[in-house]
């Protein structure tokens, strides 16, 4: 039976997932594809980037909304245990990178790992969270923000005791992977970095 509520699970966190928010809150507001601007990533910094702050805190909202709604019913609605509440975090962030409406283009993922981590667990989530912070806040770079976070991710969820310990790792492994240009543009000083102010 729990088999038959994998595969059901799988495809309701693929979906929810999957829904590019940025794309659709930029095309709808604004008329225009925000994957023809800035870095051409359809997530909130590509977002804020291109001048749209009010749709960039949207687009956060919803995308973190996308991964912690995928662990809650699978958690509450299906009554699974924790091995398959993390795998319906780690599809769901599977989703959001490579959404099948936008031919498998999609976003970095960070929003949505923050989301599944304060629903799976806050803890884990006031860690990470903590750690972007401390990163991006000196150097306003939310790229190297988000890969010391997704790195310090595993570690924490292991000595937590966590049952998303060997998720936590793929997780970690698929951010880092989508943030390979900006860890180029990082190490060669051409990373674009956080404006707090206009």
């Amino acid at each position: 039976m729990e088999s038959d509520y994998l595969m059901i699970v799988i495809v309701m966190s693929y979906v929810l997932g999957s829904l590019p928010y940025g794309y659709i809150l930029v095309k709808m507001f604004k008329g225009v594809d925000i994957r023809t601007v800035g870095s051409g990533n359809i997530g909130t910094t590509n977002v804020l980037r291109a001048g749209y702050r009010g749709l960039a805190f949207l687009t956060l909202l919803l995308d973190s909304f996308k991964g912690a709604i995928a662990i809650l019913l699978t958690r509450h609605y299906f009554n699974l245990d924790e091995d398959y509440v993390a795998i319906a975090g780690l599809v769901a962030i599977l989703g959001h990178m490579y959404p099948i409406w936008l031919k498998f283009k999609g976003g970095k993922g960070v929003a949505t790992f923050f989301g599944t981590i304060l629903a799976f667990d806050p803890l884990l989530f006031l860690i990470c969270g903590f750690v972007w912070l401390l990163i991006a806040i000196p150097t306003r770079y939310s790229s190297l923000a988000a890969i010391v976070s997704v790195i310090v991710f595993p570690v924490a969820a292991y000595f937590l005791d966590e049952p998303l310990f060997y998720v936590s790792i793929a997780i970690a492994v698929l951010i880092i992977y989508k943030h390979r240009e900006n860890i180029k543009r990082l190490l060669q000083g051409k990373e674009s970095k956080i404006k707090f102010k206009k």
